[in-house]
């Protein structure tokens, strides 16, 4: 199966949108929690992130495909919600990131079960990729997320704002 240039192109400016996105959360979170015992935990995740980043950015330069429009936007409302969930606490920083990674993981998934074989390079990296983002997931629980005050609803939130930023950003 061909992979059609539309859908490709919509993936890799999705993608490069979501992966600036969450480098953006963390900057925010570690605008906040840099010098906790939860910085290091964040660092790692940016650095994780800045690599998804960087190979979409060659994506979109190879395959001269048209970044989203509302980078902008995703610059400022990234940074905003890293730094106010963080502000809320380390509870509610990792709950962020757990609610963040989940909607990213059924977004990744999608793509590769879509993809056809013809971009065996980018599907192998998109499965690469998701497996670190369920790893920022683990990280997130395991550093109490669900223990932050109105988790679900937190959660709720943040994952309808994901995934109406996903549709938005694959066309616009």
């Amino acid at each position: 199966m061909t992979t059609p240039r539309r859908y490709l192109e919509e993936v890799i400016r999705v993608d490069h949108a979501g992966e600036y996105g969450a480098k953006r959360i963390y900057q925010g979170q570690l605008a906040i929690l840099r010098n906790t015992r939860h910085g290091p935990i964040i660092e790692h995740m940016q650095e994780q992130e800045q690599v998804h980043l960087d190979a979409f950015s060659r994506l979109i330069a190879q395959r001269r495909v048209r970044p989203t429009a509302l980078l902008p936007l995703w610059h400022v409302a990234g940074f905003a919600l890293g730094a106010a969930t963080a502000a809320m606490g380390y509870r509610a920083a990792m709950a962020c990131t757990v609610a963040v990674e989940e909607a990213i993981d059924e977004h990744y998934q999608e793509q590769e079960a879509t993809l056809g074989e013809d971009e065996a390079a980018l599907k192998a990296d998109i499965a690469r990729f998701r497996a670190e983002e369920l790893e920022h997931r683990d990280i997130g629980i395991a550093n109490e997320a669900e223990l932050t005050p109105a988790y679900r609803l937190l959660s709720a939130v943040i994952k309808a704002g994901c995934k109406v930023a996903i549709r938005v950003a694959e066309k616009v």
